[in-house]
């Protein structure tokens, strides 16, 4: 039995290490082996291990042979064979003993990860004109083609928009706003790591929190490095693109030309990409499949390494559509019209060439649903809209929603980190916050719905807002409420205790009482800052900025700062004139700054301060310098 079960191992392993299908193995008889040495357990792993380090000396040898030059880019069939090989010295490794049937299960489970992880072709004609028709339509305009073939994923030049991407191309904005709510994740909330990722460390991008204290990041965004910024673009993209593959794959789509570029140590990658890309366009199916490289992973650490070396490709003007194409693929092309729920239009919209809602849900969420409500409708008769099923990593707000257009439900509304890709009728900017509790909900608020909720259910008058004085003592132990002697007998005096009366009381009744009054003077207002990025080159619209020929403004990306303030829904309007915050504060009320009376800054408007009333209800806005544009 001992010699069967070696024998079995050999042939897994020779299996595992050859290309072409091995003969087929003629049974042995049972009889032959009776008289065979039994082999102890410690034998047989002893036995495999050496098995494998000749296999693995074998394979560093012939890959040897076959590497170029030591500073060339690491192919992905490599890495997939290094993954492997570490995979194969855990399973042996193992204090448990290994049986035959489960190193060849081993070797099948290896053989299949290889199949998938080392996937290198060209698309299938079939799928390369579902691609292509899905995403641009048959009547798609050589005009809207040029502009998605022509916008590269890279970073701002300017000191102050220096973590932003730049977008020159209209179209494409969707992609880039959303790869850009990534980047600001890692770039605000993880800065660390960004230093410390080794490229063979397996990553865990989709599950990365933070404790439920206060973080506030920086805003020294001229500070970032080009190897932080790097870093978070890849993990950026790595992180979407495993979202669109249910986290159990990535497909990577880049072109086969740069196969055979080859880069001189003298040479930047980026001009030589450049030029190896003038003149090429893509104008159908056909084109896809003959430029197209479609390399799929299951690991993230691979998925990384091969990013890494693709950056210069997705910082040439092929970027933005190469990776569009890549969380297609990633989700599956029949996935992606199963999430819809009208296939038959492209997912970029005529006659302008903007992404789709349904691009913009993929990056997001996984799924290319075209709504933004929470789960689905359902519309009687088998019928059923589809909306965003899981919370969110970073989440959406639109201009739509103030016009009543449509509703944005809580999961793209309160996202797991305070950033939010900005919808309007034509464009996609990026809203966001330095400071974590600017979505924690209002200390006084929630205070507030806790004592009306004791009170309510006091109340036997059918609703007309008032209790006894029995159930008024029942509220005031409910809600830890200590009122003084003469309050409480003031209230009690009339046989009944009135809503309104009772809540002119607990506002002017201290917090350590367990009233709502507030030593700041704030009320329950809080007051935060947000940051508005556009990246759009021209959205720069100050007239002072002149270029050389005094004709047309500078056209750069936009970051602006605004001051938001929100009252509590019961505080009156006219209360937002009496308190102003010093500059210093940022958060909310209960972040201890000091504060001063003095005039506010008049309310400022924009169509963006439409968006975050969505979120907040009364905001109001200020910022210094031209209004932020989401157009």
């Amino acid at each position: 039995m001992a010699d069967q079960e070696e024998e079995d191992l050999k042939m897994a392993l020779h299996m595992s290490m050859q290309h072409a299908p091995p003969e087929p193995k003629r049974s042995k008889p049972r009889d032959a082996a009776t008289g065979a040495p039994v082999t102890s357990p410690e034998d047989c792993r002893r036995m495999q291990r050496e098995l494998m380090a000749t296999a693995a000396e074998k394979r560093m040898m012939e890959a040897k042979k076959e590497s170029p030059a030591s500073n060339s880019p690491v192919s992905s069939s490599k890495i997939v064979k290094s993954t492997q090989d570490v995979s194969k010295e855990r399973v042996l490794e193992s204090n448990s003993p290994v049986s035959s049937s489960e190193v060849v299960k081993s070797s099948q489970y290896l053989s299949k990860e290889r199949v998938l992880q080392s996937k290198e072709a060209n698309l299938g004609k079939e799928e390369a004109n579902q691609l292509f028709s899905m995403t641009f339509g048959s009547g798609v305009s050589k005009a809207i083609l040029a502009q998605w073939s022509n916008q590269g994923i890279r970073f701002s030049s300017d000191p102050e928009t220096s973590m932003g991407l730049v977008q020159h191309e209209g179209g494409p904005c969707g992609v880039l706003a959303t790869i850009q709510a990534f980047v600001l994740k890692y770039l605000l909330f993880f800065p660390d790591e960004l230093g410390n990722i080794a490229s063979n460390t397996p990553q865990d991008l989709g599950s990365r929190s933070f404790s439920r204290n206060r973080h506030v990041a920086t805003d020294n965004f001229a500070s970032l490095t080009e190897d932080a910024k790097e870093r978070a673009l890849m993990n950026s993209m790595c992180e979407i693109l495993f979202l669109c593959g249910n986290n159990k794959r990535a497909v990577i789509a880049t072109l086969t030309i740069l196969d055979v570029v080859e880069v001189s140590e003298d040479t930047r990658k980026d001009e030589v990409f450049t030029k190896a890309l003038e003149g090429l366009s893509i104008e159908s199916g056909s084109d896809l499949q003959n430029i197209l490289r479609v390399d799929t992973y299951t690991s993230q650490a691979s998925a990384l390494q091969r990013l890494k070396t693709m950056i210069p490709v997705f910082q040439s003007r092929m970027g933005a559509m190469l990776f569009l194409i890549s969380a297609l693929l990633s989700r599956g092309l029949d996935s992606v019209q199963a999430d819809r729920d009208d296939p038959s239009l492209p997912l970029v919209t005529a006659p302008f060439g903007h992404a789709s809602q349904e691009i913009a849900n993929l990056l997001l969420c996984g799924q290319a649903v075209p709504n933004v409500f929470d789960g689905r409708m359902d519309l009687g008769g088998g019928m059923f809209l589809k909306g965003i099923a899981t919370s969110v990593e970073v989440g959406f707000l639109t201009l739509l929603e103030s016009l009543n257009f449509c509703k944005v439900g809580q999961h793209l509304k309160c996202p797991k980190w305070p950033i939010w890709v900005v919808g309007s009728e034509s464009h996609y900017t990026v809203l966001f916050a330095l400071d974590t509790t600017v979505q924690d909900e209002n200390e006084l608020e929630y205070r507030e719905s806790q004592i009306r909720k004791a009170f309510d259910a006091q109340d036997q008058s059918g609703g007309g807002g008032f209790i006894s004085v029995e159930g008024f003592h029942q509220v005031l132990r409910e809600t830890n409420i200590r009122l003084p002697r003469e309050k409480l007998d003031h209230l009690c005096g009339t046989g009944f205790i009135v809503w309104s009366e009772f809540w002119q009381v607990i506002l002017d009744l201290d917090k350590s009482l367990g009233g709502l009054k507030d030593s700041t003077g704030l009320m329950g207002k809080k007051v935060f800052d947000l940051y508005h990025f556009n990246g759009i080159a021209k959205s720069d619209l100050n007239g002072s900025q002149m270029s050389s020929g005094g004709e047309t403004p500078v056209q750069r990306p936009r970051l602006t700062k605004l001051r938001v303030s929100v009252p509590p829904r019961w505080t009156p309007e006219e209360f937002l004139a009496d308190v102003a915050v010093t500059s210093g504060s940022g958060g909310n009320e209960s972040g201890g700054k000091e504060t001063e009376v003095a005039k506010p800054e008049p309310p400022q408007h924009a169509p963006l301060v439409d968006c975050i009333r969505t979120r907040w209800p009364r905001a109001v806005c200020n910022w210094v310098g031209d209004p932020p544009s989401i157009v």
